[in-house]
């Protein structure tokens, strides 16, 4: 049997109407009538729902009563204008065709709105749920967007190592990856070390920067976009364990080249959310946050802020708000406050850079003052920071006394160094975190909802 079919998109689109077309998808809903019946039917392809009126003298037709929500099907027919509302084109059935039953009292997806606490323990079958569905496709499109935006602006694709002997962040919450049986785990850790599979220790990558810079430093411009690990500690709505990050490098480039890639990215990538994914934007627009058109909106027609860490702190200050957490020079910004900025103070996107150094990894050019380095944060209402990034630290001499001021084993840097002793350059990146890209375009307040099996604290299921 050819499985050759038109998908639902197609269908309302008109694709083939008038002439005999094959849509395969899971029923919706059935709607019973003397003589014939209403299905609705999706396949994925689209929000909307394609209906199919399959009548009593259809092939088939007698398989009607086993149909419940969550079937699969296979409906041959006309593709003809539709006289009701809501679509252009709809299906006269000839033949219909059971693929797959689904036990209509057992089925947990049922024509009701479901909390997405629910939806969690579900998330094999979430993705049939039109919410879940526009989220995947728009994730699917935002990702699509981010090969088109580099390639248009010559930058290579690179894809850089998931197992990793460095920390490039410097926090050590990274997990250990091991070969090694339980009882030799249990070894002191020199020994154990050697004895597996790398004969060192092993990690999932929290970023692929480190691995990045050297080959922007031989072709120029690179982005790698893959998976990231971070083994924190950290039920939130905002972390997850494992995550998509985005992060280009340039070389021949400062802090302000960055600045402007990030703004002109996340401006693109907001532009694809709003316009080429109209119909599943609209859902978020209309069901999760009504005022997602005007957030989105700002970030589309103005400028982003660009302001010092130093004066964002002041603002921050004299805001007469009862922060939960203190704000003072030196401390790293909180969600609270960051989304102060961007929500009540500026009302817009804001870049803060110039942070102390303090708080910001070792890897970040210092500038002339001794306190700051030459690091960026793109913040957005809603979400907080997006964006993170920094002139990259292209001295040796200022690089290594870091390393070491920060008790970092200079061994594991020794390639990474090789790079600041053979032709170093002025160099800049930054990192995009792809979940938060998603919550921010679809209003989505969870991680754990914008991926299709989230990988949280103390949470491994499917």
């Amino acid at each position: 049997m050819s499985m050759r079919r038109t998908t639902v998109q197609a269908a309302l689109q008109g694709v083939g109407s008038g002439a005999e077309a094959r849509v395969m998808g899971w029923v919706r809903t059935r709607r019973d009538a003397k003589g014939f019946s209403f299905l609705e039917i999706n396949d994925g392809s689209c929000l909307t729902n394609l209906q199919a009126i399959v009548d009593d003298g259809a092939q088939g037709a007698a398989l009607l009563k086993e149909l419940g929500t969550g079937a699969a099907v296979a409906v041959t027919g006309e593709l003809v204008p539709s006289p009701g509302k809501g679509q252009r084109f709809e299906l006269r059935a000839t033949k219909l065709e059971l693929l797959g039953p689904a036990d209509s009292e057992t089925y947990p997806l049922q024509k009701k709105r479901h909390s997405d606490e629910f939806l969690r323990t579900i998330a094999h079958l979430r993705p049939r749920t039109n919410k879940y569905g526009a989220m995947l496709r728009l994730r699917s499109a935002l990702g699509q967007a981010v090969h088109a935006f580099f390639a248009a602006r010559g930058f290579a694709w690179v894809q850089t190592p998931i197992i990793t002997g460095s920390d490039c962040e410097g926090a050590g919450e990274m997990f250990r990856v091991t070969a090694l049986s339980d009882a030799e785990s249990c070894l002191p850790p020199g020994e154990r070390a050697s004895r597996d599979f790398f004969a060192k220790d092993a990690y999932l990558t929290v970023s692929g920067q480190l691995s990045a810079e050297p080959l922007a430093l031989a072709l120029g411009k690179v982005y790698t976009f893959g998976p990231t690990f971070r083994a924190e500690h950290s039920d939130t709505s905002r972390h997850a364990a494992e995550f998509w990050m985005l992060e280009p490098e340039m070389a021949f480039a400062d802090l302000e080249d960055d600045m402007d890639l990030g703004e002109a990215l996340l401006k693109h990538l907001v532009g694809v959310a709003v316009h080429d994914c109209a119909e599943d934007f609209a859902l978020f627009a209309k069901y999760v946050d009504p005022s997602l058109p005007d957030t989105l909106g700002a970030i589309l027609e103005r400028p982003f802020v660009r302001l010092p860490y130093a004066e964002a702190v002041e603002i921050l200050s004299k805001a007469g708000e009862t922060f939960q957490f203190p704000v003072g020079f030196g401390c790293d910004l909180q969600s609270e406050h960051e989304r102060y900025l961007t929500e009540r103070h500026f009302k817009r996107p804001v870049v803060l850079y110039d942070y102390p150094k303090e708080i910001k990894a070792f890897y970040m050019r210092q500038n002339d003052d001794g306190k700051t380095v030459a690091a960026m944060d793109v913040l957005v209402p809603g979400i907080g920071e997006i964006i993170g990034g920094s002139a990259r630290e292209e001295r040796l001499d200022v690089l290594t006394g870091r390393i070491r001021e920060l008790s970092l084993p200079m061994e594991n840097y020794w390639w990474y160094l090789d790079t600041r002793r053979f032709g170093t350059v002025p160099h800049a990146g930054f990192g995009l975190g792809f979940e938060r890209l998603v919550m921010l375009v679809t209003g989505i307040g969870n991680i754990r909802d914008v991926t299709a099996f989230a990988r949280t604290w103390r949470h491994l299921e499917f």
